[in-house]
């Protein structure tokens, strides 16, 4: 962690959106497992279709890594992702680029409408979605940080190791896990 925390000092810093810096902590903290990094556009739009990435693999919903202009970090291929909740904004993440597209508004719509079941941007999930960009960054990512959750919620804050333990220590055999889309 210390090197890579180095390491950022030195790198191009982008600013990410509340809901990216949230997954960069649910990849993390394992709970995205086997995802290790933030999807591309098309992977983006095969999920929001289909449920699978291009790879086939089932996901539910997008991983993203959207903003409105990627000019700041111009053609570099590793950059220090910046955490929009926390004061100072520190360093919440590494990310390699593997690419960099631009959604149109008819991509956007299309996801939002398969994603939310509506493009209404009065409904908090699509105006979270179409009101940070259009520009997919792509790439795994290292993570550095919790953000505020580890200290915000001492008590109930655990990563999938921890919660697989939890549940091996306390002799638990039954485990029912939810995920809801639309």
């Amino acid at each position: 962690r210390a090197e890579l925390l180095k390491e950022a000092e030195g790198l191009p810093k982008l600013l990410v959106c509340s809901q990216a810096a949230a997954n960069a902590v649910m990849m993390g903290c394992g709970y995205f497992n086997p995802l290790t990094g933030y999807m591309n556009l098309a992977d983006s739009l095969s999920v929001a279709e289909g449920m699978k990435t291009t790879g086939g693999l089932f996901w539910p919903v997008p991983i993203v890594n959207v903003v409105e202009d990627a000019a700041a970090i111009g053609d570099a291929k590793r950059i220090a992702l910046l955490d929009p909740n926390v004061d100072g904004n520190p360093v919440i993440a590494i990310q390699d680029i593997e690419s960099i597209d631009v959604a149109t508004d008819e991509q956007m719509a299309k996801m939002s409408e398969k994603i939310f079941a509506t493009t209404d941007t009065e409904h908090p999930g699509v105006k979270n979605f179409m009101s940070v960009g259009k520009t997919f960054i792509a790439g795994p990512i290292q993570v550095l940080s919790y953000s505020y959750f580890a200290a915000d919620f001492p008590d109930t804050f655990r990563t999938a190791v921890e919660i697989r333990d939890m549940i091996e220590k306390n002799g638990w055999s039954k485990v029912v896990a939810f995920q809801t889309r639309n």
